[in-house]
């Protein structure tokens, strides 16, 4: 099977996965035990730069702290200001690792191969339930995704009418008359995009949408505003925010963002995180961008993914995602 059909296959294979591993992963977040250990190879050395997401950068730093303990004389650099500064890094050669918190865009694709000759090799890390966030003293507990677009979009493609105060949404009694801030991330975040896509049905922010330069300055945002809302990645929940439940429609069930209902496809904002590489087909990645993915890869770097606050893959789709690299 080519590597684009596989690539392809990861949601589908994230549902088939889906009562198995609600099953095996109970809370406390654990890590499949059918994962292998990270094995240290002889020979690892240099200088590896990252360049790419900022959801990613907190756990790129991680990763690179475990490896550097295997390989002390690797010497790793990590830059996180959104997922559309991956590609032009990867194709300039100023990095070897391209983080995404969304697929490549087909103008991002047809740019590295028209620089290489062939299609980046894209492997997925990690999972994330990119989560909604109001302020902990916010009695709201849930919204539709049609909610969400009334509330951030101007263009309404969910099919409500604008959403300005909590009152429009739910709010009672003092809430129901507080404007609603809004926080976000800009256009070169890969989160800013994918919240575009799912959430606002391809419709467009709002003019008074404070857009934040990373994830943590939006939930630091909503934790100062109590009128305050804001989307990342679930790993930057912290205890001033809370991350509520979401539904697809109005009146549909609403689910909470955990590990279960991203696996059962129930959450609707579920998503894999990415690194993408250089890699010549036929040809293995060079060792050093090899043995960091493997290690990403292993238990030791799953249970890192838990640690920062996402979610791990399964063994199963780890197996798929090291045959990429072969």
């Amino acid at each position: 099977m080519k590597q684009q059909q596989k690539f392809k296959c990861l949601s589908l294979a994230l549902l088939i996965l889906a009562v198995g591993a609600t099953a095996s992963f109970a809370k406390p977040l654990k890590v499949d035990v059918n994962i292998s250990d990270y094995v240290k190879v002889q020979g690892v050395a240099g200088n590896l730069n990252s360049v790419g997401s900022d959801t990613l950068n907190n756990m790129m730093t991680y990763w690179a702290e475990g490896f550097r303990k295997q390989y002390p004389n690797v010497n790793i650099q990590i830059e996180g200001k959104g997922s559309s500064t991956a590609p032009p890094a990867l194709i300039e050669g100023t990095s070897q690792l391209g983080p995404m918190s969304r697929k490549m865009k087909s103008k991002e694709v047809q740019g590295f191969e028209g620089k290489y000759g062939f299609k980046p090799t894209t492997i997925g890390v990690a999972l994330d339930s990119l989560a909604v966030f109001i302020n902990k003293d916010n009695p709201i507990n849930g919204l539709s995704l049609q909610q969400v677009d009334a509330i951030f979009s101007k263009t309404h493609k969910g099919g409500l009418p604008n959403a300005s105060t909590w009152g429009d949404v739910g709010g009672k009694n003092e809430w129901a008359n507080k404007p609603i801030s809004l926080y976000g991330r800009n256009s070169a975040s890969g989160t800013y995009g994918y919240f575009k896509k799912h959430a606002l049905f391809k419709g467009d922010y709002k003019d008074s949408v404070k857009e934040q330069p990373g994830s943590a300055s939006v939930v630091l945002g909503v934790t100062e505003d109590k009128s305050g809302i804001g989307y990342s990645g679930i790993g930057y929940k912290t205890s001033g925010v809370k991350a509520i439940s979401l539904g697809k429609k109005n009146g549909d069930t609403q689910y909470e963002p955990t590990y279960a209902n991203v696996m059962n496809g129930k959450y609707p904002l579920g998503r894999m995180l990415y690194i993408n590489v250089v890699k010549e087909p036929n040809k293995p990645l060079p060792t050093l961008v090899q043995e960091f993915i493997k290690f990403v890869l292993s238990k030791e770097g799953q249970e890192i993914v838990i640690k920062d606050g996402y979610l791990p893959l399964t063994a199963d789709i780890v197996k798929q995602q090291l045959a990429l690299i072969k």
